[in-house]
């Protein structure tokens, strides 16, 4: 038993879910501070069944990344709602009903996991990330949360830097 314990190496540290940054593009002016919760990347395949004779074998398929959400603190000022409505603009314009050019709503956004003194030591990038929707929050008078917004980036790849 106490062998099994030694496999482990004494320096050990963990990464932890609150050690990270969300970093979006400077144009957009959404900062880092405002996130308080996402998700790291996740993938989904398909499979492809070979059937033969009475038995069935498989090979993967198409394969997609899934969408992350993000929750955003929103403060008075700077103001979350309008850096993020600037990007929705970005996609489709509500007075006008023009949409954008996906090369101009599509960003680059990059997550970062931390160590315990600040050194990046995960890095994903997610390219072409654009938002599936927002969801403004609700409001309370019996309520004493803070104001949040959510949204949901979608991303054409997330590639794993380190």
């Amino acid at each position: 038993m106490a062998d099994m314990l030694m496999r482990m190496p004494v320096p050990y540290e963990p990464l932890r879910k609150n050690r990270f940054i969300l970093r979006f593009p400077d144009e957009l002016g959404i900062q880092e501070w405002w996130v308080s919760t996402t998700s790291r990347p996740k993938y989904t395949s398909e499979e492809t069944e070979i059937p033969f004779l009475n038995t069935s074998t498989y090979v993967i398929g198409r394969f997609r990344w899934e969408t992350i959400s993000v929750t955003f603190r929103d403060p008075i000022g700077p103001s979350a709602t309008q850096a993020l409505m600037e990007w929705v603009r970005l996609h489709s314009e509500s007075v006008t009903g023009r949409q954008g050019y996906a090369a101009g709503y599509k960003k680059d956004v990059e997550l970062e996991m931390l160590d315990p003194t600040g050194v990046v030591v995960q890095k994903w990038i997610l390219q072409g990330t654009h938002l599936n929707d927002a969801d403004f929050g609700g409001l309370g008078y019996n309520e004493n949360d803070l104001a949040d917004i959510t949204v949901t980036l979608r991303f054409d790849r997330a590639i794993n830097v380190f």
